[in-house]
């Protein structure tokens, strides 16, 4: 009887969830906090090692289930995968988050981001209130780029992973 080969989509689909309900827990702490607006470096770097770890353990563990077998396409295909699934999770969740949790939240990011810009100095009033409400009317821009920014980043580490932890059939 043949080896039964293990698929990419149900392990993109299981480390995606995973990854999606890191990431959905680790906002309603920030939520909890009352932080979830804050605009420092700490929390993306957490959301970026978040990625890498979870990306990391799929592509290990399908090479594990793989006989040890790995290429570089199966690694791409595999943190792509697992990105777009919590990349999907976490659009849910900021939807959810600006609609439902915390209807103020886009004023609450568009506020941030003009104190950010005053604190600056270096643009004018009108610039920074027009920057204001642009953040209020298209917040919902931010939609695609939290997929788009995900699946970047899932190739560029599903592509280091596939690197790291890639042997082929001899």
């Amino acid at each position: 009887m043949e080896d039964q080969q293990p698929k990419i989509g149900k392990f993109s689909l299981n480390y995606g969830l995973i990854l999606g309900g890191l990431g959905v827990a680790f906002g309603l702490m920030l939520f909890s906090m009352d932080a979830h607006t804050n605009r420092d470096s700490t929390s993306s770097i957490i959301g970026i090692v978040l990625l890498l770890v979870v990306i990391f353990l799929g592509i290990f563990n399908f090479r594990k289930a793989n006989a040890g077998n790995l290429t570089i396409g199966q690694g791409l295909k595999l943190g792509a995968g697992i990105a777009v699934v919590a990349a999907v999770i976490s659009v849910i969740y900021t939807y959810l988050m600006a609609n439902v949790l915390d209807p103020e939240f886009a004023v609450k990011i568009a506020e941030a981001t003009k104190t950010a810009l005053e604190e600056r100095g270096d643009l004018s009033q009108d610039i920074i209130q027009q920057q204001y409400q642009n953040t209020i009317d298209y917040f919902w821009v931010s939609y695609p780029f939290i997929l788009i920014g995900n699946v970047i980043f899932g190739l560029i580490i599903g592509l280091v992973g596939g690197l790291i932890f890639k042997k082929s059939k001899a």
